[in-house]
């Protein structure tokens, strides 16, 4: 009993699909496998520690600038704290920032957090006018239930749990 079909049109067609399925899932395979650096996940603090992101992961960061938390050191080096409603994050970043990062805004730095769970930022983008907000940023807020809209003034958080109406 042969489990090929009988019409040689048929055989035909099975054996060209036979021969190019390996080389497209191959070629899948290597992209992917390409591709591995390159993805970057978005959190913010309170999911980074939920997802217990591991240490030298590239993953993105974002929130609100706590403020009082930047801290600028003669080398170059700037320490600060990025928070959500639930955590905070602390971020070390080597260079110079954005004109706009100030603290109470939005920000999202790129980077990984390391063994001691700072996240070090090779890149920080800040927001660019009082309406913007980064879009995963936003979106992270709205799941959190800390959304207030258009024109209801944007939260401050200060403290993990704590913000200022």
């Amino acid at each position: 009993m042969s489990f090929l079909p009988k019409s040689r049109k048929a055989r035909r067609r099975l054996t060209i699909l036979l021969a190019i399925a390996p080389v497209a899932a191959l070629a899948a395979g290597l992209a992917l496998y390409g591709m591995r650096d390159s993805i970057s996940l978005f959190y913010t603090p309170a999911q980074a520690q939920e997802a217990h992101v591991p240490a030298g992961r590239k993953v993105q960061l974002g929130g609100l600038v706590q403020a009082g938390s930047v801290v600028k050191h003669p080398d170059g080096l700037v320490e600060f704290v990025v928070a959500d409603q639930k955590a905070t994050s602390k971020v070390r970043y080597q260079g110079d920032l954005p004109d706009l990062f100030r603290e109470g805004q939005g920000i999202v730095a790129s980077g990984s957090f390391d063994e001691s769970g700072v996240f070090v930022a090779k890149q920080v983008l800040a927001k660019h006018d009082e309406r913007y907000m980064p879009r995963e940023v936003a979106k992270a807020i709205k799941a959190q239930g800390e959304w207030r809209g258009e024109g209801s003034g944007k939260p401050s958080y200060d403290a993990p749990g704590a913000s200022k109406p």
